[in-house]
């Protein structure tokens, strides 16, 4: 099986993808780590890509395609994907289903991580995360045993930058004007899954799981 996960930062994505890729037993391809590993092992599409990020500049869709449809070839990954971060706009979408044809493989269905803003707001201005391994903890929903101390290695915490203020704002403004667009490019391909992520993790985690059992056998049925 192989899913796109989408959802807003803040949206709980990263946690539902590691619960989900456990679950399902396929891989987690998260666009950040894919780029970090080809920067580090210098492959080709990785000196390419880092020519761009070096000079502050979005990496080229046509790179960023082929990066993911070249981590999807790998071995680890013949059960099925779950996509995260990407793809983040329809081109990029259309992209990787021109790719995944030519490979004889498809994205079965997306998931939304549906999370009214001012929860995002709230999440993410509470979001610390420790320097050392960066686990992340939210004061409001994930506080640590410590204040500013990590619960696991007992590390500083710390907030990013971008999740303060107006910097949450923009990230914010770009998803819901662009990225949410996806919902409508699955949702005409009938693929589309919406999950209310709004509640208990372990609650979300479930709602994912039956609604991926009834919209497989909705297919199967035809």
């Amino acid at each position: 099986m192989n899913i796109v996960l989408i959802g807003a930062q803040g949206s709980g994505k990263g946690t539902q993808a590691e619960k989900l890729t456990s679950s399902l037993g396929i891989s987690h391809v998260a666009s950040g780590d894919m780029f970090r590993k080809a920067f580090d092992e210098k492959t080709e599409l990785g000196v390419k890509a880092k020519v761009y990020t070096d000079r502050g500049e979005l990496v080229p869709d046509d790179i960023t395609v082929a990066m993911v449809l070249s981590r999807i070839k790998e071995p680890d990954c013949a059960r099925g994907v779950l996509l995260d971060g990407f793809p983040r706009n329809i081109a990029q979408a259309q992209a990787l289903d021109e790719g995944l044809k030519d490979i004889g493989r498809q994205i079965d269905v997306a998931i939304y991580l549906d999370v009214p803003r001012e929860e995002l707001l709230k999440r993410l201005s509470g979001r610390y995360i420790c320097r050392a391994n960066q686990h992340v903890y939210n004061i409001y929903a994930n506080p640590p045993k410590v204040p500013g101390v990590c619960d696991l290695d007992g590390s500083e915490l710390y907030q990013r930058s971008d999740d303060k203020g107006e910097a949450v704002q923009k990230r914010l403004d770009i998803f819901f004007n662009e990225t949410v667009r996806l919902l409508d490019y699955y949702g005409s391909q009938d693929k589309l899954i919406v999950v209310n992520g709004n509640q208990d993790i372990d609650q979300v985690h479930i709602d994912i799981l039956n609604q991926i059992n009834a919209f497989m056998e909705r297919k199967e049925k035809g």
